[in-house]
Parts: C-alpha cells; sequence; structure tokens
C-alpha cells in the first residue's frame, strides 16, 4: 500500500472513530521504568508459542505485568508485508504493523502498563547497520518532501492511536540511529540522513518534523507523550547528541529521554561499573532523562530449537555466569547502575521471544529463547525477578 493510500485511510479511520471505552487506563508507575519490548508475542502465540506460569498457560501481558513490568515497547513498521509472505500462502496478516500494534497496544492496556511505541520509519529492521527507506518514499526527491512524509505519517499514526484511546506515553522517533535513518541504498536523488557522511541538519529536519507531529497530536490528547531518541551503545551517545542539539548542526532541542542500546557482550567499551557515570553525565550535560531501551543477557547456552541463538557463543562477563541466577545478578547490576546514575528505566528487549512456528527472515522459531524470560518449559525464568528486587 502506498503512503497516499495508507494516509488517506488512517485519515477516514479517525474521523470516524470515537476513543474506545473498554480500554483500561494504565496505573501509574512509580519514578523508575521496567520495561519489556513485547514486538513478537501476538506472532508467537499465533504461531504456537506457550506462555506459562506456575505451569499453568497463561496471558503473556499479565505474566509480565504480574512480574513487575510497567512499560512495553513496541515496534512499527511502515508497511512490512515480508511478515506476511513469510508464511506463503498460510500467510495472512503482517506483523509490527499499525493493526498488530494496536492490538499489543490494547492488551498491555488492559493490564495497566504503559506503552513505548518505535517509530522504525522502515519496512523492516532499522539498527546502526541498516536504515532502509520505505518502499512507498523510495520516489521522493526533496527534502521537504520528504520532512512532510515524516510529518505525515507520525501525525496520522498516533491520531488514528488516540482516536482509539491509545495515545502511547512515549514515542521513540527512529530505531538505533547512530549513523541516521532513510539512507540504505538510497537510490540517485534520494535527501537520505546519513550522519556518518555528514548530513546532521537533514536528520535534524527530519526529527524535528517528526517531533511536531507528536507534538500536535499531544496538544489535544489527555496523555501528553514523551519523546525519545535512541542510539547503541553508550559510548556514542556524546558524539550523537552533541551533533544533533548543535545549532548548526541538527539543531534538535524538543525531546525529553535521552535512550540507548546496552548490550554489554557487545558494547564492552564502557563497562558495567561506569554506567551510572555515564547516565549521570549525559543526564547533566542534555537536561535529559535517560533511558536503557535495549538490554539482554542469556540464562543458558542451550537451545530450544535448531534456530541458531545469537548469544552464548562468547565467554560470559566475569561474574555473570550463563545461569538463571547470572541472569538475574547482571540485571539487577545494570538496574542499580541506572538508578545510581539518575536515570528513568531499563528495557529488556524480546523477553517472550520464546521457540515456536514463527518466522523471521532468517529462519523459524527463536534465536533469543536462551535470553528470554522463559525456560524451555514456558514458565518464567529467575531473571525476570529482576523487575521486583528491592533496590
Amino acid at each position: 500500500m502506498n503512503l497516499l493510500v495508507l494516509s488517506t485511510l488512517l485519515l477516514i479511520h479517525c474521523k470516524d472513530s470515537e476513543p474506545t471505552e473498554d480500554v483500561n487506563p494504565p496505573d501509574p508507575p512509580g519514578d523508575f521504568y521496567f520495561g519489556a519490548d513485547l514486538s513478537y508475542v501476538n506472532q508467537i502465540q499465533d504461531h504456537g508459542g506457550v506462555y506459562k506460569d506456575n505451569n499453568a498457560a497463561a496471558n503473556p501481558y499479565k505474566i509480565f505485568k504480574d512480574h513487575g513490568t510497567n512499560l512495553v515497547r513496541l515496534r512499527l513498521w511502515h508497511n512490512p508485508v515480508w511478515t506476511r509472505e513469510l508464511y506463503g500462502d498460510q500467510g495472512t496478516q503482517m506483523y509490527n504493523d499499525l493493526a498488530d500494534v494496536e492490538k499489543a497496544m490494547q492488551l498491555a492496556r488492559a493490564e495497566g502498563m504503559e506503552v513505548l511505541l518505535d517509530f522504525q520509519y522502515s519496512d523492516s529492521w532499522a539498527d546502526p547497520g541498516k536504515q532502509e527507506i520505505p518502499a512507498a518514499w523510495k520516489d521522493i526527491k526533496t527534502i521537504e518532501v520528504l520532512k512532510d512524509s515524516v510529518y505525515e505519517y507520525t501525525f496520522k499514526t498516533l491520531h488514528y492511536l488516540d482516536s482509539k484511546g491509545l495515545m502511547p506515553e512515549f514515542v521513540q522517533l527512529g530505531n538505533e540511529t547512530n549513523c541516521g535513518m532513510l539512507y540504505t541504498d538510497a537510490p540517485a536523488g534520494f535527501p537520505a540522513a546519513n550522519v556518518c557522511n555528514g548530513a546532521w541538519q537533514r536528520m535534524g529536519d527530519l526529527i524535528n518534523s517528526a517531533i511536531r507531529a507528536v507534538d500536535d497530536v499531544s496538544e489535544n490528547s489527555d496523555i501528553k507523550t514523551k519523546i525519545i531518541l535512541h542510539v547503541a551503545d553508550p559510548k556514542n551517545v556524546t558524539w550523537w547528541f552533541d551533533n544533533m542539539t548543535a545549532t548548526n548542526q541538527g539543531n534538535v532541542s524538543d525531546f525529553d529521554i535521552i535512550g540507548f542500546s546496552y548490550y554489554p557482550l557487545w558494547h564492552t567499551t564502557v563497562s558495567l561499573d561506569q554506567i551510572s557515570n555515564n547516565v549521570s553525565t549525559f543526564k547533566s550535560k542534555y537536561s535529559k532523562d535517560v533511558m536503557i531501551l535495549e538490554t539482554a543477557y542469556p540464562w543458558t547456552t542451550q537451545g530450544d530449537d535448531q534456530y541458531n541463538n545469537l548469544f552464548g557463543g562468547d565467554p560470559a562477563i566475569t561474574g555473570y555466569p550463563y545461569t538463571q541466577q547470572g541472569q538475574l545478578d547482571l540485571l539487577k547490576k545494570i538496574t542499580q547502575e541506572v538508578l545510581d546514575g539518575g536515570g528513568k528505566g531499563v528495557i529488556y528487549w524480546e523477553p517472550a521471544w520464546i521457540t515456536s512456528d514463527m518466522k523471521d527472515k532468517w529462519g523459524t522459531g527463536s534465536s533469543w529463547e536462551n535470553n528470554a524470560f522463559f525456560d524451555f518449559d514456558g514458565n518464567p525464568v529467575q531473571g525476570m525477578g529482576y523487575m521486583t528486587f528491592d533496590y
């Protein structure tokens, strides 16, 4: 579906829809967010995944709520047709599109949890090495048209969700945008925003357009959505935000939270003991709240399917073996560091990605089940307890 058609449909739906009455407002959280990225949950359940608590099948959203989660993070792709095509003739729907996100938000809100909506501004995975342009936008030739497309898409998406009583408490504008966004395999003439090639002003223009869209919807919503910008690895935060906030570069200032990914097995320049100082420095320097938006650690080196796991082949961090207790202790350490630095929260990436008949681009099942918060029988592991620990 092209952008014009999507925009028209969303606008029509927005005009005709009234806020629903059956979605529970979230419980007010404390001063700290214990978050879980549950973007895969709906797809996993549709393809045979079963979550348990005390050996009884249970609603995964309720399991997370009962174990201390107060914020659910959900990624949104522009038009991820491939998520349906992976299933061939049996594919009936897309995942991580607006309809899937709406369903997940309703289920999260029904359990009283707040929501962080992760706009990836792509049809597929956006990360430091890949920021692919949505297919609907590839013919754009000027930054003005691209800015308008970002604004309209962001505005219409949030306006639609607000009309359903689902305005998210937080939005993330771009995902791990270390080198910017909308630049991978850019066709000739496309106004790609690759800051690693110096396009800070162009990236700033796009982010400011998205910020304006969030603010325009929030102005008339009961929920005043907070805006997060996100890069991977704390070592990149100062470089990125110095340039993004400089008036002669990105010129972006109207956001609320600095977010970064911290996978201690990958991001080794900053040690666990340095996280509190980093968080404190970021908070003081930029006068913004700070959150870890993604982290994870294995509780075993074993797998539950034939899909090779991404973590577990490297040596464990000293003091934190690949055991349930080791995972719990590491997450308690990270959380205490963020708290000591005055941070706002910690979000665990895909703690519900258990094995099932779910497909992604690289395999069937899960490449993450040894990092998930469920054992191979479907019950919570000790690591989930970090959210209810008395810090």
